[in-house]
Formats: structure tokens, C-alpha cells, sequence
């Protein structure tokens, strides 16, 4: 049987691996996780979160899991929009959590010892991509000011005198406050 090492040399078999059952991740992690990213969605909507998974390249370690396959084609399939959430929800908690136990983020995996390799040794077979892309975009997202939001946010002609403007950032000269 194969065998594949966490970043630490402990050993977790493949065989163990593939068709690990997910349990192992601990259930105040787990609802952390799906508080976090809960919140996140219902700001910026759900309709995102299928794509931020591929984006991620998530698509062939969500394939190669039972549990996550199974989760995609209820969600994929459903008519229900409230159904199809939970199932992607659920599985970018699940995939979530594996990262942070993984990466020992805030010492999840000093708590949870036995939790944390298993985590590592699942991430690292399935290694596509980006080490942590979930960790990455739900707690350290891209800091970009949208040009739209700055669009909204312009006075209207002719209420904003140009005196106005002293001390005004250099950005404020790229538009055009008067008519």
C-alpha cells in the first residue's frame, strides 16, 4: 500500500486517505467555518460560491471524494436554490476546515492532534493548485476597490466645488467632479 507524509513525516495510507470519512473534523471547527463563510455569502450572495470552488481548482479533489461527489450532484441537480446553497456550503466547510487543520491555522491542530496530519496527508494527495485557495479567499481576501463602488460613490456635477478637493487623495483627480 502507498504511503503518503505529512509535512511533519508522519504517515497516513493512501487507501485511508481516498475514502476518508470525514468525521474526524472537529464539530466546533466545522460550525466556524460555516459561520464564516454563511456570512460571507450572505453579503456578497451565493451564487458565487460553485464558481470560487473551481476557480479554485477544487473540481477534481471534489470529484475524487464519495461524500464531496455526492453533496456536488444533489446541489447541481436540485431546483431548490436554498437546497443547492447547503450542499456547496457544506462542502466548502468541509474542504475549510481541512486547510485550517492542515496549515495548523490558530493551532487547530495542537488541539487536535491526531486531526491535523490526517488533514495534511488529505490536502496533499489531492494537491491541485493552490495549497490553502479557501483559506486564502474566505480569510485573506484580495483587498481591490472596485471601480463600480468608486462610480457610485462620485458627487453629482456641479455639487462639489473644486476647492473641495484640497487635500483630497491623488485618485480623486482621475475623475471629473465638475460639469
Amino acid at each position: 500500500m502507498e504511503v503518503v507524509t505529512d509535512d511533519t513525516g508522519r504517515e497516513a495510507p493512501t487507501g485511508k486517505v481516498e475514502s476518508a470519512d470525514l468525521g474526524f473534523l472537529p464539530k466546533s471547527l466545522t460550525a466556524q467555518c460555516r459561520s464564516l463563510i454563511e456570512s460571507y455569502h450572505e453579503l456578497h450572495g451565493y451564487a458565487s460560491l460553485p464558481n470560487i470552488l473551481w476557480k479554485a481548482k477544487l473540481g477534481p479533489f471534489i470529484e475524487s471524494h464519495r461524500e464531496f461527489r455526492q453533496l456536488l450532484k444533489k446541489a447541481s441537480t436540485t431546483r431548490s436554490a436554498k437546497k443547492s446553497n447547503e450542499g456547496f456550503v457544506r462542502i466548502t466547510t468541509k474542504i475549510l476546515a481541512l486547510e485550517i487543520l492542515a496549515s495548523s491555522f490558530a493551532g487547530w491542530s495542537a488541539i487536535y492532534p491526531e486531526a491535523g496530519p490526517l488533514a495534511q496527508a488529505i490536502l496533499k494527495r489531492n494537491a491541485r493548485g493552490p495549497q490553502m485557495p479557501l483559506m486564502d479567499f474566505y480569510l485573506y481576501p484580495p483587498k481591490h476597490i472596485s471601480s463600480a463602488a468608486i462610480a457610485t460613490l462620485i458627487p453629482p456635477p456641479g455639487k462639489l466645488n473644486p476647492a473641495d478637493l484640497v487635500g483630497a487623495s491623488e485618485r480623486a483627480t482621475e475623475f471629473s467632479f465638475v460639469g
